[in-house]
């Protein structure tokens, strides 16, 4: 007769089955686990990917929103001088609507001068410091017409999308108070940050242009808004896409573009007299036109 624990002990065969009966159960455990992880991570995934969607979704939605409507006194997309203090009245443009070239005679005698410029650009700022006490002297004597495009090509994360800003700020002055804009634009060239700067903020803007007469209570807000900032970076879209810019057969050449009379200017920026006798050489008869205003054709508001 058998005696001790070996008598109770499961056989070999049940222990081996045992053992296979626990695999299993890991076996499944573990698969049970997996499934539950790849449940997770592919929610994660989806999660992420809606998220992605929906950030695109915002991005295209903001692309193709409209600039919403534009600034008066600025049917051509710039804003036309006629003295130093005077601007050729226009209405608000439409939301979707396309900018009208002014009517420009080019045979009256006078400089029908076209500067498409951007308020961060220092080459800008040279032509401007150089040239517009002459030009503002041609303007009031009726011998020139001066006509403003702001763009904004020297946006940067580190300047805030200063170009931007600085153009919205001088539309809202085209809209509201078009008699300061050449005071306006020289007070802006006149504290223009460094170009790899960090950009003036709104409230500093805003201090400029009352600075310069640009004291409608109006123009604030619409500064620190944004108002009209959609619309420079739509017009800004437009002059470098162009084939040629209107009234000439010039190309968008960056910041300042300079065109007299459908020519353009390549000179110096720096030297008011290799200006006057570029103008004096595109206007034959330049000085002898007597005052007027030249017309853009408007478009009518929405």
């Amino acid at each position: 007769m058998s005696t001790g624990n070996g008598a109770n002990r499961p056989s070999k065969k049940d222990r081996r089955q045992e053992a296979r009966e626990k695999a299993r159960l890991m076996r499944e455990e573990a698969k049970r686990k997996a499934k539950r992880r790849r449940w997770i991570v592919q929610g994660s995934v989806a999660v992420g990917v809606l998220a992605v969607l929906a950030i695109i979704a915002v991005v295209i939605v903001t692309s193709v929103k409209p600039a919403g409507p534009g600034p008066k006194n600025m049917a051509s997309g710039g804003i036309l001088l006629t003295s130093s203090t005077s601007a050729v009245s226009s209405p608000a443009l439409g939301a979707d609507a396309t900018p009208k070239p002014t009517k420009q005679d080019d045979s009256d005698g006078k400089a029908h001068i076209t500067l498409y410029i951007d308020y961060q650009c220092p080459y800008c700022n040279q032509f401007e410091t150089t040239n517009t006490p002459q030009i503002s002297t041609w303007l009031d004597a009726g011998a020139a017409t001066l006509e403003i495009h702001p763009v904004a090509i020297l946006n940067s994360p580190k300047n805030d999308k200063y170009a931007t800003r600085a153009g919205n700020a001088m539309v809202c002055v085209a809209n509201y108070e078009p008699s300061a804009y050449l005071a306006a634009s020289t007070a802006m060239y006149k504290n223009q940050p460094d170009e790899s700067g960090t950009g003036l903020p709104d409230s500093k803007i805003v201090s400029i242009l009352k600075s310069a007469g640009a004291t409608d209570p109006a123009i604030a807000k619409c500064v620190t808004s944004g108002r009209f900032s959609s619309w420079v970076d739509t017009q800004t879209s437009r002059a470098t896409a162009a084939k040629t810019l209107p009234n000439s057969s010039v190309k968008f050449q960056g910041t300042p573009t300079v065109i007299v009379n459908g020519k353009q200017y390549n000179g110096s920026y720096t030297d008011a007299t290799a200006f006057s006798a570029f103008v004096k050489q595109v206007v034959p008869d330049f000085g002898s036109a007597s005052a007027g205003t030249a017309t853009p054709t408007p478009t009518a508001t929405k």
